[in-house]
């Protein structure tokens, strides 16, 4: 096997390695330092898909870590893998600002470093060598198009009101589909208002506490736009144990979860994204850097969307 498995004590990074080492000098040797595996099943899925594309490369090697979502540990996985002296580091950042200086030192250390599906800070840009991902902002945008476009259906464009409930703060994808869904929203709606936007952290029970504080709060929901689907059904269960019936739910990464609730009809649309496509072409755009391919630095896979009406064209997410 060509993986290495590293397990994170509190303070220490302890290295198992499974590798067969005869001809593993001959393979890439690459690193990845992921944000947060058991977060959510996107990221669950992604893991599993990253290390079976590097199991069916014989010529890759690849060192995987897990940040568990704490930056400093991140930061200290970074360090690692340059002292292992990979070749390529894959990073998804926890935090796109608070990762610069490390990304700088593996840059320094002539380690080319992939960002992979949110890009860290611009100020960073600099010591990266490709994004490898989705197109956050577009995906916003593509949200708000869904909503727009439903609001129109049902007549309320011009009266409708939205809460959003947003990823982990700090966190670039977090960061860019809000803006996409802000930025875009008043051009395609002008008069639909967003009356108040909270984080749900990406965490599916957090999102239904602030879903039920905001029906608490607002007697009017016309749409609810969350930054993915996990958070989204998480919003979709409080408003139905409330009986709050007839809210535009919309999210910006179909979960399985999502799909399930367009099957039923109790949720409206969402952005497709593939776990197993994000992680090959992580993959791939390591790969092709080390082979001294010219790559585009903003190296985007599409997302189309996907809502109640073109969902049989979709198979359900895996994850």
């Amino acid at each position: 096997m060509k993986l290495r498995n590293i397990l994170v004590a509190t303070t220490a990074i302890a290295a198992a390695s499974i590798a067969g080492s005869a001809a593993a000098a001959d393979k890439m040797k690459i690193g990845i330092t992921q944000n947060n595996v058991g977060v959510d099943s996107y990221q669950t899925t992604y893991d599993k898909s990253f290390k079976e594309a590097v199991e069916a490369n014989d010529n890759v090697e690849a060192v995987v870590l897990d940040a568990g979502g704490d930056v400093a540990r991140q930061i200290a996985q970074i360090e690692d893998l340059i002292q292992q002296q990979v070749q390529a580091i894959i990073i998804w950042p926890t935090n796109g600002e608070a990762v610069i200086p490390a990304v700088r030192k593996a840059h320094k250390a002539g380690i080319p470093v992939i960002v992979t599906n949110s890009n860290i800070a611009e100020a960073g840009f600099e010591f990266v060598k490709s994004f490898s991902g989705p197109d956050n902002i577009t995906q916003g945008s593509r949200s708000a198009e869904i909503m727009c476009d439903k609001f129109k259906e049902m007549g309320i464009e011009t009266t409708a009101q939205v809460v959003q409930i947003s990823g982990q703060p700090g966190y670039t994808t977090a960061i860019e589909r809000q803006k996409g869904f802000d930025d875009r929203l008043p051009e395609v709606c002008p008069d639909v208002t967003i009356v108040e936007t909270q984080p749900g952290d990406w965490n599916r029970e957090k999102s239904q506490k602030v879903m039920e504080a905001f029906l608490v709060k607002y007697d009017k929901i016309d749409g609810v736009y969350s930054g993915d689907d996990n958070m989204g059904v998480g919003a979709l269960n409080a408003a139905k144990a409330a009986g709050r019936d007839g809210i535009i739910f919309v999210g910006a990464t179909n979960f399985a979860v999502g799909y399930e609730a367009m099957e039923k009809g109790e949720y409206w649309g969402s952005i497709y994204q593939s776990p197993v496509d994000d992680a090959k072409a992580a993959l791939k755009t390591a790969i092709d850097v080390l082979e001294g391919k010219e790559l585009p630095f903003l190296n985007y896979f599409d997302t189309p969307k996907i809502t109640q009406d073109n969902m049989s064209d979709f198979t359900k997410p895996v994850f």
